[in-house]
């Protein structure tokens, strides 16, 4: 295991240095995805769990791209769906013909682990999201916190991995 950690590190640290900002429409965020689900395989990291963070990846891509597109004031009907409806399968459509989903002895209560992740990870962000909006509305539209907006989606995907994880990806 600490091998794996070591190899992670020298292979993700490299990137703080030379990286750039990501853009919101990217097909290489789809193809990052299979690659950090696959890694995350590799760790022995469960599917459901992996899925949790592919779930909210895919919600914030979403609301930087229809940011993205208001600011540019492009519009067109049904925007927001049909936003949301690419997201979703630019990132599971790959997921499944690379054969990362769908499997069958790879199901969470009859349904693929990834795809319950993703589904538990966009529920979770988007009851991130309206925490967040609640907060800032009872605070006079200020935040409480420093980064609040960032800090709530990432409290909310730590503790519902760690319940997943304790609950159904821990080995027995």
């Amino acid at each position: 295991m600490k091998k794996k950690i070591l190899l992670l590190s020298l292979l993700t640290i490299p990137g703080l240095f030379i990286g750039q900002i990501a853009q919101a429409v990217c097909p290489v965020c789809t193809v990052a995805i299979v690659a950090c689900v696959g890694l995350s395989r590799w760790f022995g990291v469960d599917d459901s769990i992996s899925g949790i963070w592919i779930g909210g990846l895919i919600v914030s891509m979403i609301a930087w791209t229809l940011t993205w597109l208001n600011k540019k004031n492009i519009k067109f009907l049904f925007k927001k769906i049909l936003v949301t409806i690419a997201f979703y399968l630019l990132t599971i459509v790959p997921l499944y013909y690379t054969n990362i989903m769908g499997h069958p002895l790879n199901k969470i209560w009859g349904v693929d682990k990834i795809l319950v992740g993703i589904i538990v990870g966009t529920i979770v962000i988007l009851l991130a999201i309206g925490t967040h909006n609640l907060l800032k509305k009872n605070n006079q539209g200020k935040s409480y916190f420093p980064y609040q907006k960032v800090a709530l989606p990432l409290l909310f995907l730590i503790i519902i991995s760690l319940i997943f994880h304790f609950t159904i990806g821990c080995p027995k």
